[in-house]
């Protein structure tokens, strides 16, 4: 692959040439360079407001790019070793569902883990394809799910020969990998194309002492998240492509489909700017994160009642490797649930992490983290052991069974459907799907067949006081089940 000039910035360059160039704007956005709206533009600065502009000849167009974004894609997707990539400014979200979209049509199997984000969902909706779910290895002292083996995705592809892509999750949202090179060539040999979820793992390709990138597994596509790990600004992300079994003329098409008309340059030029730090500066920059994060938990699991869990736990079952920028906590020893020391964190300690489960906190470092931030956080969890513990003890698993799929999801998105208590939908089929939030994994999916377990994993995310998402009554009292 030819190596491009790293250190350029096209589109950062292009916007800084059009704010400085005295231009009288007569198109939209209305605000017109923050004139309008004086008080936005004392809040966000001028420079932000000038270049918060539509697409334009000089800028290029995301809808079909020829010049400036389309060098900086092709710069990304060098930095990355791929052949393509292209901008999202709508998330990754937009990406899995696109993925997704370009491989499945209608009634097509699509194998995939059961803990799958609620964007993958959305794309079985929106291609009309088939899941063929795959449980996850769970950690029943820990609570959460890992990883799948390699042997629960290699039954699941020779069950299903006729299956069109294999999904993974590269990491999960607490930092466990599989075994993504074997997958990918095992899939491969059976013709099917994998696809992967890498919105936590933006980083990875930078670095050697992280897990392996999806790229650099071979697998066909990816959608990485760079505004989680990778610097750039919120809802900015990336589809990354090997060519061979996908044309990038097909995922053009399916973007152009979804994504707006009116990309925002704010976020096409952060992805620009990202791009350049991890390309240039990723070694370095992870080297020293990595540092931070191996000091924060040697430090954690010297207080009492924590546990900040790691490469330890690899098994090459569930986890066969490990993130060590994802600092997970197992808190529950407290007698406190992550959702408790979560919010104990953020408004007595000023700490914001990014989530609580029943039984562990997770924070994210990166690279705007160093040892300072880090020790902000030792601090608060060591007062927190010492002056909040509870006596008391509880262990509650994750539920992640497999629901018999009754309806297609597609199919029951479009299904009538009326409104029960949840006390009464065992049995039923459901109408919609229902989440907790983060990490917006479906307890339950359009189609799928309603358990007692499934009920009483909900009432008690509710007694929890988790943010449960997605559904049609915001109390939960209520589930919308497929019936005239």
């Amino acid at each position: 692959m030819v190596s491009l000039n790293q250190f350029s910035t096209p589109l950062i360059d292009a916007l800084k040439k059009y704010s400085n160039s005295s231009i009288t704007p007569f198109d939209v956005p209305g605000h017109k360079f923050g004139k309008g709206t004086k008080e936005l533009r004392d809040f966000f600065g001028p420079n932000l407001m000038k270049i918060d502009v539509n697409s334009m000849k000089c800028l290029d167009n995301l809808s079909n790019p020829t010049s400036v974004i389309k060098k900086a894609q092709e710069l990304l997707a060098n930095a990355y070793g791929c052949d393509h990539s292209f901008f999202l400014v709508n998330g990754t979200s937009s990406g899995i569902q696109a993925m997704i979209m370009s491989v499945c049509a209608p009634y097509d199997k699509i194998i995939m883990p059961r803990n799958v984000h609620k964007s993958a969902v959305s794309g079985l909706v929106l291609s009309g394809a088939i899941p063929v779910y795959i449980q996850p290895e769970t950690n029943k002292d820990l609570g959460i799910a890992m990883g799948m083996s390699y042997e629960s995705i290699k039954k699941a592809i020779l069950s299903n020969l006729d299956a069109k892509a294999v999904f993974i999750i590269n990491p999960t949202y607490y930092g466990m990998t599989c075994d993504l090179k074997a997958i990918v060539d095992l899939a491969h040999k059976h013709n099917m194309v994998v696809l992967v979820d890498e919105a936590h793992g933006a980083h990875f390709h930078f670095h050697d002492e992280l897990p392996m990138s999806a790229m650099a597994a071979g697998a066909d596509m990816s959608a990485i998240s760079l505004h989680k790990t990778g610097g750039s600004l919120t809802q900015s992300s990336a589809i990354l492509l090997k060519e061979g079994n996908i044309s990038p003329m097909r995922i053009k098409n399916i973007l152009n489909l979804t994504q707006t008309t009116s990309a925002s340059y704010l976020l096409m030029s952060s992805l620009d700017g990202a791009r350049k730090i991890l390309a240039t500066r990723g070694e370095e920059v992870f080297s020293e994160i990595l540092s931070v994060c191996r000091y924060a938990r040697e430090k954690i699991n010297t207080i009492p009642h924590l546990y900040a869990f790691s490469k330890e736990l690899i098994d090459n079952k569930g986890v066969y490797d490990f993130d060590e920028t994802k600092l997970s906590i197992k808190v529950s020893d407290l007698g406190l649930t992550g959702f408790e020391v979560y919010e104990l964190l953020r408004d007595k300690y000023k700490i914001q992490v990014e989530l609580g489960d029943i039984n562990n906190i997770l924070a994210i470092v990166s690279l705007g983290d160093d040892k300072s931030s880090v020790d902000k956080l030792i601090n608060a969890l060591f007062h927190i052991s010492k002056n909040h513990k509870k006596d008391k003890s509880f262990n509650y698993n994750i539920l992640l069974e497999n629901p018999d799929i009754i309806v297609s999801p597609r199919d029951a998105f479009y299904s009538r459907t009326k409104i029960i208590p949840l006390k009464d939908s065992i049995g039923e089929v459901s109408g919609e799907s229902i989440m907790a939030y983060p990490p917006g994994i479906p307890i339950i999916s359009p189609g799928e067949r309603i358990s007692k377990e499934i009920v009483d994993y909900i009432e008690e995310l509710k007694n929890q006081h988790t943010l449960i998402t997605d559904c049609h009554d915001p109390e939960i009292n209520h589930i919308k089940i497929l019936g005239a």
